[in-house]
């Protein structure tokens, strides 16, 4: 069993957490990665300050994050709505990374009135 800073791991591997959840873990721990799995064009409309972009459709989506990403730093992943990092935080977790995902996505971020840059 994985402890972390928000508890255990569910069965799925990672962990989804909250906006309030996310945010707090963004400013606590200066190790994480943030991960936007949105498309180019997305991205650059606007993100999570200090994103890095991934595509989840592009071509080499894991070999992309392995070249890019470093397994001894927990990753956090987003995406619009949750569907698409939810499915990137299991691919994560099946190369070995330790992944959150932000449940419902960057919509629910600015949703929460959370600030966001382009």
């Amino acid at each position: 069993m994985a402890f972390t800073f928000f508890g255990l791991f569910s069965a799925k591997g990672y962990k989804d957490l909250t906006v309030n959840e996310f945010e707090a873990m963004l400013k606590q721990d200066e190790t994480v990665q943030l991960l936007d799995v949105r498309t180019p064009e997305e991205f650059a409309e606007y993100h999570l300050a200090g994103a890095i972009n991934i595509d989840w459709y592009g071509e080499g989506f894991a070999a992309h994050v392995q070249a890019q990403l470093d397994k001894a730093r927990p990753v956090m992943v987003y995406c619009r709505s949750g569907r698409r990092s939810a499915a990137a935080a299991k691919v994560l977790d099946g190369l070995g990374f330790t992944t959150y995902n932000l449940k419902g996505g960057i919509l629910a971020w600015t949703d929460a009135g959370k600030k966001v840059t382009k």
